[in-house]
């Protein structure tokens, strides 16, 4: 866990030394980790905003190329969604049991909430949710949704978060104040995207309460 939360909050350092030493290679590094962020449902703890970001102001500071960027972790991202739409439609509810950290039946019931508040647009909105991006597309499968609606929404939501994290990084990223405090930046990033999950886990476990 300490290794997860050091390199969440330092991927300067990371990327820095993963640029350094794989250069090219650094693509397919990076297109791996997005994959697997939003297309395996047992890895939400993979970094997927903060990567982008951080990927963005590399790309700033001529260590990557911005546009090979964008494809290639915009196709990742795409991809990643496709393949956790097509486990869901195979595996379904019974991969979630009720004690497990990750594919707990509470994430579960939380994210097919989320679905039915959205519908096919939660594809778009959970590209912005940590958790909820990972899990949504599952539902998705495990929904039966059809696959010409998902596949629409699954790119319109790859394209804008893609779009959105790696050229906000790209055009903010070197700016003096956030270079300085990239740790700190990283950190609100975070945490921006953690709020809205965290408030609607709270509204769900204050249902429960009352229900009691």
């Amino acid at each position: 866990m300490n290794r997860v939360i050091d390199l969440f909050l330092h991927l300067d350092v990371h990327l820095a030394a993963l640029i350094e030493q794989f250069g090219f290679f650094t693509y397919f590094i990076l297109f791996v980790t997005i994959f697997c962020e939003t297309g395996l449902v047992f890895m939400p703890f993979l970094p997927g905003d903060s990567l982008l970001f951080a990927a963005g102001a590399f790309a700033a500071r001529g260590s990557l190329n911005p546009v090979l960027l964008t494809v290639t972790l915009g196709v990742a991202a795409i991809l990643g969604d496709s393949c956790n739409y097509r486990m869901g439609g195979l595996l379904g509810r019974r991969v979630f049991k009720e004690h497990r950290k990750i594919l707990n039946l509470d994430h579960l019931r939380a994210t097919e909430e989320f679905y039915r508040r959205h519908g096919s647009k939660a594809v778009v909105f959970a590209r912005f949710l940590p958790m909820f991006r990972t899990i949504v597309p599952f539902v998705a499968g495990v929904a039966k949704m059809p696959y010409s609606t998902f596949i629409f929404y699954n790119v319109l939501g790859g394209v804008v978060w893609v779009l959105l994290f790696v050229w906000g990084g790209y055009f903010f990223g070197t700016i003096k104040a956030v270079e300085e405090n990239f740790t700190l930046v990283i950190f609100a990033i975070i945490a921006v995207s953690l709020f809205p999950a965290c408030v609607h886990a709270g509204r769900h476990w204050l249902t429960k309460r009352r229900s009691k």
